[in-house]
């Protein structure tokens, strides 16, 4: 396990991520609006994220920011003003399509498209990856073979949780080596969770960060930094400040409330997370951590469990 900085500040600088993408990407609502329907729908992620950039500014952080293909096809302007304000630009795959529903043909073309495309723009080289809906599982580890054989050399797409959807239980909850199966290695850099009673709780933001009351998870992201000590990993996304969005009534109940709820108070709740811990992108929040002693083999994750 890597080792934390002892430096003079104990304080930990946590990682801000923000998944760029639509309203209309997310798994949740994948039933009622399919990827052939994403150009007739009115887009968003500009306006949404051009609100965060400027609350980042604000605020006098930076942030690493996952763009997905799609809209950097579409948005490069707005890819490559997020590069000249200071914030790391990284990959978050092209279609948002769960990578263990895809061939690993697919994934590969998609992913190379994707890094391309993003180092076209930003005219600098794109080596961190978070895959759509954090869908590398066990069902899906061999796509840790194709980041590293496509240039990747850091990924945060590993959940260490039980989720419908994703997650690997089990596995390391600070960020760690990670060997794939074709003996090349990436820094991971999972996803936040809460040690509670034993149990794993999610406090690494999105629909967690709105569905818990703010004090609580606010406790629990403290809880978790072992004191505000230990850098941890945190995400939004633009369309969750958005509470004016077009709505998919004919989502499940169950989508619905992952989706809608509590965007009207997420803004503020941000403003008030930033002041409360302090924040830099995903590169500069692990460098904290000395280098580790300890390879974790992708194919051991969470075999304990």
């Amino acid at each position: 396990m890597p080792q934390r900085n002892t430096s003079e500040n104990p304080r930990a600088v946590h990682a801000l991520s923000i998944d760029v993408e639509d309203y209309f990407h997310v798994a949740a609502m994948a039933k009622v609006v399919k990827p052939a329907d994403w150009g007739a729908m009115p887009s968003r992620v500009e306006a949404n994220t051009e609100a965060l950039l400027q609350l980042f500014e604000r605020k006098g952080v930076k942030a690493t920011f996952f763009v997905l293909g799609w809209v950097a096809q579409r948005y490069p302007q707005l890819i490559r003003r997020l590069a000249d304000h200071g914030h790391e630009i990284a990959s978050h795959g092209y279609s948002h399509q769960l990578i263990y529903n895809q061939t690993r043909d697919v994934f590969t073309e998609e992913t190379r498209r994707s890094k391309s495309l993003l180092e076209d723009i930003v005219q600098q080289p794109i080596t961190g990856y978070r895959a759509a809906s954090y869908s590398i599982t066990h069902r899906s580890l061999w796509a840790l073979d194709v980041l590293t054989e496509l240039g990747f050399t850091w990924d945060s797409s590993i959940f260490p949780i039980r989720h419908d959807n994703y997650g690997i239980p089990g596995s390391p909850r600070e960020p760690y080596l990670l060997q794939a199966a074709n003996g090349q290695t990436l820094r991971e850099f999972p996803l936040t969770t809460a040690q509670i009673l034993g149990i794993s709780i999610p406090a690494a933001g999105g629909g967690y960060f709105r569905q818990f009351p703010y004090p609580v998870f606010r406790q629990l992201f403290r809880q978790a930094s072992q004191g505000d000590t230990v850098p941890l990993m945190f995400y939004l996304h633009p369309w969750e400040i958005d509470p004016d969005q077009p709505r998919f009534d004919a989502a499940s109940w169950f989508s619905r409330f992952r989706h809608y709820t509590n965007l009207d108070r997420c803004y503020a709740r941000l403003e008030r997370l930033l002041d409360d811990f302090q924040f830099d992108t995903v590169s500069n929040s692990y460098r904290q951590y000395q280098p580790a002693d300890t390879v974790f083999y992708a194919n051991e994750l969470g075999k304990a469990v």
